[in-house]
């Protein structure tokens, strides 16, 4: 967001180009609310200093500059010790250790609490979920599909793959599948926006999220269109099994157009994901249940699953985001015509 649309001060807008920070996120002290340098200065030292609440508060108290302190705890961290040393009372530090004290007696009230540092690949995903959230505005729709018919094809395709390649054949590959045929059939669903261009992939690059105990990787299976159902399988779980072992190359993560995200394994019924960028859409799946559902007139108990699709929606409308779920829902519900 550009800080043209803030009242600051020339001095405020030249400290906060200067220091990378977004006057949008600084509240002015000034007349009007007019940001001065020094609301800027004060943000970046309390935005980037890591400082415990006693500290922070022993600080305000005394009038200290909190950057000039050097911390002395995890990851540079200002404890109260640290505080008192600079200001030159470190014999009141027995002092103030009892009401440290009352601190930690009330929070053994609720309980333990562990802090634990954030991974490179979490803050990379958070970093991206981010950037994603506050990019695009989304807009979601959602589909039931009756699986009876993938379920009944897996049955018998599974026996004959796992002999020929060792790999057993799953609900995601096929629908992974009837994805990939779905989006030749849509590609402004299959896009990406750069530089208020859309750009429209005539190949698909498909994405499937994996999650990992540290984070979530999205490995790309690249021309995806070329491969058939056996040739899509296999793909998928190589760059699957490389991901769990974290040997992925870096072009193995790049370049996509599409991402999937499964959670049906875990028995989610529904979900919105968000979109992995600089792709336009991303498909949640669910997990499978046995519904009754009238066909024909007659109750049957049919295979139901949920899917929902998240797109951008500055490059795909609402109505083509539905008809590609309707395109998608067909296949699925008629699998036999993904193979001719």
């Amino acid at each position: 967001m550009s800080d043209i649309k803030f009242r600051a001060t020339p001095a405020a807008r030249f400290c906060s180009k200067e220091n990378s920070i977004d006057l949008s996120l600084i509240r002015g002290t000034g007349p009007k609310g007019r940001i001065q340098k020094e609301d800027v200065l004060n943000f970046k030292n309390f935005s980037m200093v890591r400082i415990s609440p006693l500290a922070k508060k022993i600080a305000e108290v005394e009038g200290v500059e909190i950057s000039k302190i050097t911390g002395s705890g995890v990851r540079g961290k200002i404890l109260k010790d640290d505080v008192l040393r600079f200001i030159g009372k470190e014999k009141d530090i027995e002092n103030v250790a009892v009401n440290d004290n009352k601190e930690k007696e009330v929070n053994k009230v609720y309980g333990e609490i562990e802090e634990v540092p954030m991974s490179m690949m979490r803050r990379t995903v958070a970093k991206r979920m981010s950037e994603s959230y506050f990019t695009a505005p989304v807009f979601v729709a959602n589909i039931d599909v009756d699986m009876t018919e993938v379920k009944a094809l897996r049955k018998k395709l599974i026996d004959n793959l796992k002999e020929e390649t060792g790999y057993k054949l799953t609900i995601t590959d096929i629908i992974s599948f009837a994805v990939v045929k779905s989006l030749l059939k849509h590609p402004y669903v299959n896009s990406s926006l750069e530089d208020n261009k859309i750009i429209l992939h005539k190949y698909v690059n498909l994405a499937m999220a994996v999650g990992l105990e540290g984070g979530l990787l999205t490995p790309v299976v690249k021309n995806a269109e070329k491969l058939s159902l056996k040739e899509l399988m296999i793909s998928l779980k190589e760059l699957t099994k490389k991901a769990t072992e974290m040997k992925l190359e870096k072009e193995e993560l790049e370049d996509s157009t599409f991402t999937i995200s499964n959670l049906g394994m875990f028995g989610v019924s529904s979900f919105v994901p968000i979109i992995n960028q600089p792709n336009s859409a991303i498909l949640g799946v669910s997990g499978i249940t046995d519904k009754a559902v009238v066909i024909n007139g007659e109750v049957c108990i049919r295979s139901i699953m949920s899917l929902s699709i998240t797109v951008d929606h500055r490059v795909v409308d609402g109505m083509e985001a539905a008809k590609f779920l309707n395109t998608l829902k067909g296949y699925l519900e008629n699998p036999i015509l993904m193979l001719v």
